[in-house]
C-alpha cells in the first residue's frame, strides 16, 4: 500500500469562524453543521480551534446560583476567543496519515487543522483515518 498523506484524506470544505463571534453562534453552527470543532481564523490565519468540549466547558454549573435569565444574559456576551484554545497542534499537508495519528495520539486530540503556508487549508479527523483503514480493509478483503 502506498505511504496515504494527510492531504488525500483531510475534509477541505472547512468551516471557520472569527474570533469575535459569539459562543452562542458557533455552537448553533457546530450543531446546525454536525461538526465537533472549528478552527478559528483571523486575517487568513489560524489563531485558534474551538471544540464543542470547549463551549460545554464554558457553560455554568448547574449548582450555579444565578437564574435562567441570568446565566442566559453571561453566555450570550462570550466570544469564541474566550472559549478557544490558543496553543495550537497542526499538521502540514503534505504529512502522512501515520504522522497525524501518531501526533493525534501524543497530543491527545481528535482532529488537526491542515496548514500550508500558515493558512488553514483543512482539517484530518479520527473519523477521515478511520475511512481510510475502512477503505484499505474493504480492498484487502474484495
Amino acid at each position: 500500500m502506498r505511504q496515504q498523506l494527510v492531504k488525500d484524506w483531510m475534509t477541505r470544505d472547512i468551516v471557520t469562524v472569527a474570533p469575535e463571534m459569539r459562543m452562542t453562534e458557533a455552537h448553533q453552527l457546530m450543531l446546525d453543521r454536525k461538526i465537533r470543532r472549528l478552527p478559528v481564523v483571523r486575517n487568513k490565519h489560524l489563531v485558534g480551534i474551538v471544540t464543542r468540549g470547549d463551549i460545554r466547558g464554558a457553560e455554568p454549573s448547574e449548582a450555579s446560583s444565578l437564574n435562567m435569565w441570568e446565566m442566559n444574559y453571561l453566555i450570550s456576551k462570550l466570544r469564541v476567543k474566550d472559549v478557544m484554545a490558543r496553543t495550537l497542534v497542526t499538521i502540514p499537508v503534505d504529512a502522512t496519515i501515520a504522522d497525524a495519528a501518531q501526533l493525534m495520539l501524543e497530543r491527545k486530540v481528535s482532529g488537526l487543522p491542515v496548514v500550508d503556508n500558515n493558512k488553514v487549508v483543512g482539517i484530518i479527523t479520527e473519523s477521515d483515518i478511520f475511512r481510510m483503514v475502512v477503505q484499505a480493509w474493504e480492498k484487502i478483503e474484495a
